[in-house]
């Protein structure tokens, strides 16, 4: 497998978590990242916040889509930094407004299909 094809297959699966974000359908989401993968922010108050994937996923399901409010989509890959064979970096925007999301996400290669091993992100509220 070339780099261009890991590139291909990385974006595929970013594609494949914004539109299961976008249309709130979670599958699409597991699908893109592993199991053991967790989500790490800083909360209102400025505490360090990790949501195992799972709960995240319920909390998804949970809620409207952005597709079902008929918001917009603003998806934007900002850049894919193919480290090697088995790492690499997708720095992302979206957006379910009035949140707007910075995604920094950390993609392994295991068993020959690249996942989200972790997502480490910003929020900010726009009008």
């Amino acid at each position: 497998m070339t780099a261009t094809d890991d590139v291909r297959n990385i974006e595929g699966v970013i594609q494949s978590y914004l539109d299961g974000l976008y249309e709130g359908d979670t599958s699409k989401i597991a699908s893109a990242f592993h199991p053991t993968s967790a989500l790490t922010s800083i909360d209102d108050g400025g505490e360090l916040a990790i949501t195992p994937r799972d709960i995240w996923l319920g909390n998804v399901r949970n809620r409207p889509s952005p597709k079902q409010r008929g918001l917009a989509r603003h998806d934007e890959i900002l850049s894919i930094d193919l480290v090697g064979p088995t790492m690499a970096y997708v720095k992302l925007k979206c957006a379910i407004p009035p949140r707007f999301f910075t995604d920094q996400l950390s993609l392994l290669k295991i068993d020959g299909r690249w996942q989200i091993a972790q997502k480490v992100f910003m929020t900010e509220l726009r009008e």
